[in-house]
């Protein structure tokens, strides 16, 4: 299982925007989520419902001084962005991963993502295009939703040449999924289903999300606990890849749930 740190270089992301705007601050953020992280996965335009547009051109100025700084340390680097510009510039920088919230809609795009190295994390959102929206979708309805959606971009993807063992299935968690809470925990409870349907690496991201917080009541920045709590949740239903804020909390309590998954002391 491998961890992803999020570092929001942005004004507005819903937990910590204008907080690593500067290349200083999101630098010296990646560097301590490092330590825990497997990957540090680089956001520069907020995809929550209330986040103002931004260009391309503003998304890669944000990212670059970035991503060349934690290239020189040898960091793993994901790029977050549904931008097709931005996307084929971290093409251009040999970034490891790509991540998009459309998970890849632009055919015109797919020719360059099939001479590319950089695994794709395929993400799926009731939304389909744009920043999340505030959509009302029956939970009975959001696993059939997902898996039609996979079925026919993997489809998609493959035509194109690009190669299967490539792709990461995120189905989206929060407003993703929908407005109603009930969506991403019916999600959550079935992702063992969805890794058999297709066989491919699961990546989930609930850190701070909107219906977490709706159950609990916190804010996003007291939003810890219950976030930890789902990761484990989606770690023993097969989830491969936790993107989060916190990747030191994840870290250790993976190594206390593994630890209490073992046979114990010898009698």
């Amino acid at each position: 299982m491998k961890i992803l740190g999020i570092v929001n270089i942005t004004e507005d992301s819903f937990s910590d925007g204008g907080k690593y705007l500067s290349p200083e601050a999101a630098l010296a953020h990646a560097h301590n989520l490092a330590a825990d992280a497997d990957i540090l996965d680089l956001g520069a335009a907020s995809s929550n419902p209330d986040a103002k547009s931004v260009s391309s051109d503003v998304e890669i100025a944000r990212l670059a001084p970035v991503v060349e700084g934690l290239k020189k340390d040898g960091r793993a680097i994901s790029v977050d962005s549904f931008a097709p510009q931005v996307q084929r510039w971290a093409i251009a920088q040999d970034v490891d991963y790509l991540n998009d919230i459309q998970g890849f809609p632009d055919a015109q795009l797919y020719p360059a993502l099939a001479a590319a190295r950089a695994r794709l994390i395929v993400m799926h959102s009731v939304q389909e295009r744009g920043r999340a929206t505030r959509v009302e979708i029956a939970p009975g309805e959001i696993f059939e939703r997902v898996r039609t959606f996979f079925t026919a971009r993997i489809a998609a993807l493959g035509e194109a040449g690009i190669a299967r063992d490539r792709l990461i299935l995120d189905p989206g968690m929060g407003f993703f999924l929908g407005s109603n809470p009930q969506a991403s925990f019916t999600m959550l409870r079935r992702l063992a289903d969805l890794k058999a349907l297709f066989g491919l690496p699961l990546l989930v991201s609930v850190s701070r999300k909107s219906f977490l917080r709706a159950l609990t009541g916190r804010a996003p920045g007291q939003a810890g606990a219950a976030s930890l709590a789902a990761e484990i949740f989606a770690v023993r239903q097969g989830a491969d890849y936790i993107r989060t804020h916190d990747p030191a909390g994840l870290r250790d309590a993976l190594a206390v749930s593994t630890a209490l998954d073992g046979p114990g002391p010898a009698a």
